[in-house]
């Protein structure tokens, strides 16, 4: 197992093979269980004298990509093997890094492979690192969904005292439904609507329902409507 000498032209074109239908050496995933680059790209980076000619598009993609990672290559997931531990199984490794494997091998990968035998201390670790996981995403707070909408209240006529449509209006309240600003807007022969601003928690509040509450002031509301919504 093993890409070669991966500063050889023969190393590389192993390399941009294995990457043809790969993003990363190793697929792990973090914590929203996306993949992302892990130790393993790390090593093999490091292998790597520079970057791969334009020909080699998938080993100098990857080459671009993990070297943005400059930066943050230590808080990279999984934990970094012999280089001879990587790559097609059918290649062997000529470098002599995958001659004994790495003191780290016997460390604890959360989010790596657990194939290999495992102690018992590493087994025992890592169900309590897992359980340590579980619990603080458990304690996160669900996600609310909420909307902005924007409602065009209509009186019946001119004569509507439209300072006492909109308390009507404010009166209305709910689990999940904040009101926020308003103003009166010209609609012609003198008439004014009220356009008065929402939040509300979608699971909540919905529409039909504002328009249920405030119809029901028939004495000024003739109708509403919703001029804009949108998700928060």
């Amino acid at each position: 197992m093993g890409f070669g000498d991966l500063r050889s032209a023969a190393g590389l074109q192993v390399l941009n093979d294995y990457l043809a239908d790969r993003s990363y050496i190793e697929g792990l995933r973090d914590c929203r269980r996306r993949f992302v680059p892990s130790q393993a790209d790390v090593a093999v980076f490091e292998a790597v004298s520079g970057p791969p000619p334009a020909d080699l598009c998938h080993a100098l993609r990857w080459y671009n990509h993990i070297k943005s990672y400059e930066k943050e290559k230590a808080s990279l997931p999984g934990v970094k093997k012999a280089l001879g531990k990587y790559g097609p199984a059918d290649v062997e490794d000529t470098t002599g890094s995958g001659a004994t494997d790495s003191k780290d091998d016997d460390d604890i990968d959360l989010f790596g492979s657990d194939d290999e035998e495992e102690s018992e201390e590493a087994k025992r670790l890592r169900e309590e690192r897992l359980a340590q996981y579980e619990s603080k995403k458990a304690k996160k707070p669900a996600l609310v969904a909420k909307s902005s909408i924007l409602l065009d209240v209509k009186p019946w006529d001119d004569e509507t005292d439209m300072a006492k449509l909109e308390e009507c209006v404010r009166s209305i309240q709910a689990d999940g439904l904040v009101w926020g600003s308003s103003k009166l807007v010209p609609v012609g022969y003198g008439i004014k609507k009220l356009q008065i601003q929402c939040v509300v928690e979608d699971d909540k509040v919905g529409t039909d329902m504002l328009e249920e509450r405030i119809t029901a002031f028939e004495d000024y509301v003739q109708s509403m409507d919703v001029a804009a919504f949108n998700k928060i």
